[in-house]
Parts: structure tokens; sequence; C-alpha cells
């Protein structure tokens, strides 16, 4: 249990915030394309976020355990649970084994109680994708896409995981667009933390590469696109009307607001840029989306 409690302290169970919002309003987008009860949701709705702290538990241990060595050389990240001698690294891969059997397991069980077997046939493929980011900042700059990437799965997996053919309508597409840029900008932001350290020990990072400038300047454009595809949503999903419009807007507000509270304090307010913030973001985007659904089918 002590080691149990370390694990969700040090890989901060409530950053989950940041994709479950998206993936439950893609559950809920699929159900509506397939004529699904929304009622008949529950069950489903509850395999898809217990698969979600699996998967994300298995990828931050995955991460933490890539990076042991780099982060005990890191100030800002001494202080995590491997280095520090909190978590021995026998127990984190254990940890890591179970949260990836756990989510393969949570896969199957949708081909066993729904025959829906692609959640497990992809399982796999997607553990190996989210796990996989440690290993990109070490060879490239585009590792924030890479991550960005890994959170995008999240709407396109619960949609998969309620009905596959929802994947042929763009909204889930796009929906899954925004999540990657967003996702993207607000990682550079969060990586200006680590620029010169990341520099002294070689890895790689849009803010090492281009310069905090730069990776400001690009982290904006990333926003921007993930406005524009958001907005999209609005327009492409039938079901969505002025609240979700006014989701979008704020979204905007908000977006501005962080970039604004970075070029005026730099990275001392990040509990404010990358928690806050953003948690707010994908609250807004999925509750919207969500009342809209089922607003719509009455």
């Amino acid at each position: 249990m002590t080691a149990l409690r370390v694990i969700a302290e040090d890989i901060k169970i409530a950053h989950s915030i940041f994709a479950l919002p998206f993936a439950v309003l893609a559950a809920f987008m699929a159900a509506q394309f397939g004529e699904m009860p929304f009622a008949s949701l529950a069950a489903p709705l509850g395999l898809i976020v217990v698969a979600m702290v699996f998967a994300r538990t298995a990828a931050m241990l995955s991460n933490r355990i890539l990076d042991h060595q780099i982060d005990a050389g890191n100030p800002r990240t001494s202080g995590r649970a491997i280095p520090s001698g909190r978590l021995s690294m026998r127990a984190a891969v254990s940890a890591l084994a179970v949260s990836s059997i756990g989510f393969l397991v949570i896969c199957g069980v949708f081909g066993v109680l729904r025959e829906n077997w692609w959640p497990l046939v992809l399982g796999l493929p997607v553990l190996a994708w989210i796990c996989g980011y440690g290993f990109f900042k070490r060879f490239t700059w585009l590792c924030h896409l890479w991550l960005g990437a890994s959170l995008a799965l999240s709407p396109v997996a619960a949609a998969i995981a309620v009905d596959p053919a929802a994947l042929s309508t763009p909204p889930i597409w796009l929906l899954a667009g925004m999540v990657l840029c967003w996702v993207s900008g607000f990682d550079v932001i969060y990586a200006l933390q680590d620029v010169d350290i990341d520099r002294r020990d070689g890895l790689n990072s849009i803010p090492t590469r281009f310069g905090v400038d730069g990776a400001l300047k690009l982290s904006r454009l990333l926003h921007v696109f993930a406005v524009i595809l958001l907005f999209a949503v609005a327009r492409t999903e039938s079901a969505f009307g002025g609240l979700f419009l006014a989701a979008a807007i704020m979204v905007a507000i908000l977006l501005l607001i962080e970039h604004a509270t970075v070029r005026r304090w730099g990275t001392t307010r990040m509990a404010i840029t990358f928690m806050t913030i953003n948690g707010i973001v994908s609250i807004l985007v999925g509750a919207a989306g969500v009342i809209e659904l089922v607003r719509a089918t009455g």
C-alpha cells in the first residue's frame, strides 16, 4: 500500500483529467452514431475509465523508469520517487507490468462482454506507443508531438470501444487532432522548465532546438490549430449547438490567458498554466459536449 501511495503521488493521478473528459465525450459521440441508448453506456464507460487509469499509469511509470538517471541529475525532478529512493526499481517495474496487464485485460473484457475485439487487437500497439515517449526526447525535438498523439489516442480508443464504425465520421478525428495540438502546445511550455538541463544532458525538445522565444511561438501556433480544430468539431457534429460553441470560445480565451501568464511570469506559475488552465479546458469541452449530446437525444 505504501508503494501504491508513492506511485499515485509521483505520477500525479489527478493529471488524468487532461484526457479523460475527451474519452468520455468520444464515447457518447460513438454511442449517438450507433444509435445506442446512453443508458447502456454505463458499463462501457466504467471499463474505459479503468482502462485509461491503467494505461496512463503504465505510460508514466515507463517514463519514470527510463528517466530515473536523468531525473536524479535535475534539481526539479531529483525528488521523484525512484531517484529519491522512495520507490525501488523492482517495485516500479512490477507496477508497470501489473498496469500493462490490467489494461490489456480490460481491453479483452470488451470482446467477452460486447463481442468487440478491436480494443484487444489494438491494445498492445497502443500501450507500446504511449510508453515510448521517454525514448523520443533522446532522438528528436518532435517528442512533444508524440506525447500529444498519445493523449489524442484517448478519444479514438474510446470511440472504438463503444462502436468502431464511429471512426468513419470526421468529428472524432477532429477532436483527436485538437487534443494532439493542445497537449503538444502545453508540453512545450512545460519543457521550458528544463531547457538548460536538457541541453547539458543532450536531450531534445523544442525549447532546446529553437530557444525559449521560438518554443513559445510554436506553442502558440499549436494552440491556434487546437482552437481551429475545436471549432471544426462544433461545426461537423450536428448535435453540438450554442453550449459547445461557448465552450470552444472559452477554451480560446483560456489558452490566451495561459500564454499571457507564461509571457508575464515565465515558468514560475506552472501550477496555473499547466494544471489549472488545462484541466479547465478538458472539463469544459467534455462537459459541454456530453450535455449537448444528451439534450439532443432528449
